[in-house]
């Protein structure tokens, strides 16, 4: 993968810019010294690493401006740092950047239960936002898999999603409003505690830009009731195949889980050896499907469900009987990408298509996998066709890496012909970055290209992101 080569200028002026820097944001919350850079060397896609010229970790929105400003001033590239969770490289730093980090910015603003919703700094973890509010009874919605680490401003950037997400959409469903701070410095206020806001949906616009357009340093969250009750149900199939028919003839039936999760045999076996959850291990495919409401509306649901399953002969159905079962359930489901992590190096792909071409893509992957001589184990939320293949190989065997970024980029490719996207919610970053224009043409490209021009005319916000290297190279020599 190649990154742009340093600024040499920036690089010259190192020390006057931490000085800068440090003028602003005192003691440890800037951090300089290259031992201490190699922990934001890279994000959660750990195959390429690159320290950047220096960390700054600001606690309010007003040094957020203040070191954007000076950066601007300067010439100095910024990438936006939420806590680092990124499976796509949205959060990898170039040598003559400054990665400017919300991880301090932790604090809840207010809440409004009357009007259900909450605002924080974006540094706050995903699952913080639901434990501020649940002895109201009341939660946050959106529960990536890395809820427990995940900061809302990446969140935001990426436009994240979760198990949950069928039923209550993604986070731009849940975002009411967020303070941005531009590159040059300058704070806006867009949205906020209102359901419409008038005017051009500039909130859709921020929410999924992935750091291109500004800093999200605080955010309006919609909050929600708890349901009476929620039961998830495990069912067995004989292949991968059948099991993605079965989602697909759930999602035609009308029938809304609230989640609706795939897991393929490789999977199954790993988490299940790391949770204990009680998983089939004897068949090919696995589906856990959960429903929410009254006992009257959840006992209804199931049994649709189970009778549309009934048409593809699972071999394994098994409803969870308490709420500590539900727990490890979970708990196998939201461990995996860890738990695979423990027997083998992967690369972790974000994808979405049609339900209705589950079967036909998961039938092409395995197929793949044979010609790639890489195993691929999956794991996704079915229900919304959100693909989560995991591709296996050895980073210590030279050109494993590059054959597993190759079948990869196969497995995108093949999700955008079947007519799904290249991302469902880890974002393009640089993963995806040289596959754009397999989705876009020069035109859709050019038009995205223009609205950063807007936010960010210097191009200095996040570099080497989401378009291809070549064209938004272009782009920095033209505002330079």
């Amino acid at each position: 993968m190649q990154m742009p080569e340093p600024k040499a200028s920036v690089l010259a002026s190192r020390d006057t810019l931490i000085a800068r820097l440090r003028s602003v944001v005192a003691g440890e919350g800037v951090i300089a010294s290259p031992q201490e850079l190699l922990a934001y060397e890279c994000d959660a896609l750990t195959a390429y690493r690159q320290p950047p010229l220096a960390v700054v970790l600001p606690e309010t929105t007003e040094e957020v401006s203040q070191v954007l400003r000076i950066c601007h001033d300067m010439g100095v590239p910024v990438v936006p740092r939420g806590s680092g969770t990124s499976l796509a490289g949205g959060a990898l730093p170039t040598a003559d950047s400054v990665i400017v980090g919300v991880s301090r910015m932790t604090r809840t603003l207010d809440i409004d239960y009357a009007d259900r919703t909450i605002r924080v700094q974006t540094g706050i973890t995903n699952l913080s936002v639901t434990k501020t509010v649940e002895a109201e009874g009341f939660f946050y919605a959106p529960d990536p898999s890395s809820q427990l680490a995940c900061a809302i401003a990446g969140n935001i950037a990426m436009n994240s999603g979760g198990a949950h997400c069928l039923k209550y959409g993604v986070t731009t469903n849940n975002l009411l409003g967020v303070r941005m701070v531009l590159m040059n410095g300058d704070v806006v206020d867009i949205g906020g505690g209102h359901l419409e806001p008038s005017g051009y949906d500039l909130l859709g616009l921020v929410c999924g830009s992935e750091g291109q357009l500004g800093i999200c340093t605080e955010a309006t969250l919609r909050i929600l009731r708890a349901p009476e009750g929620a039961r998830p149900i495990l069912m067995g199939f004989d292949s991968n195949e059948i099991a993605g028919a079965c989602v697909a003839d759930i999602i035609r039936a009308g029938v809304i889980p609230v989640a609706l999760e795939f897991m393929d045999k490789p999977a199954i076996k790993v988490c299940e050896a790391h949770a204990g959850a009680g998983y089939p291990l004897d068949v090919e495919a696995m589906l856990i499907i959960e429903v929410e409401g009254s006992e009257t509306e959840i006992a209804d649901q199931l049994e649709k469900i189970k009778a549309i399953a009934a048409r593809h002969n699972p071999s394994t159905i098994r409803e969870s009987a308490s709420a500590e079962e539900s727990a490890l359930i979970w708990l196998g489901r939201k461990s995996a990408f860890g738990a695979m992590g423990r027997i083998a190096d992967y690369l972790c792909m974000d994808g979405t298509i049609p339900t209705g071409e589950l079967p036909f893509v998961l039938q092409r992957m395995g197929e793949m996998s044979a010609e790639y001589g890489l195993d691929v184990a999956n794991i996704f939320h079915a229900g919304d066709g959100n693909l989560h293949p995991l591709i296996l190989f050895d980073a210590n065997k030279p050109g494993d890496l590059e054959k597993a970024e190759e079948f990869g980029g196969d497995i995108l490719k093949l999700c955008v012909e079947v007519g799904g996207c290249l991302t469902g919610e880890h974002g393009v970053g640089v993963e995806k970055r040289d596959l754009m224009d397999h989705q876009f043409d020069p035109v859709d490209l050019e038009q995205q290209m223009a609205v950063k021009d807007v936010f960010d005319p210097s191009w200095l916000l996040n570099p080497a992101k989401v378009f291809p290297l070549s064209a938004s190279a272009r782009r920095l020599e033209a505002a330079e």
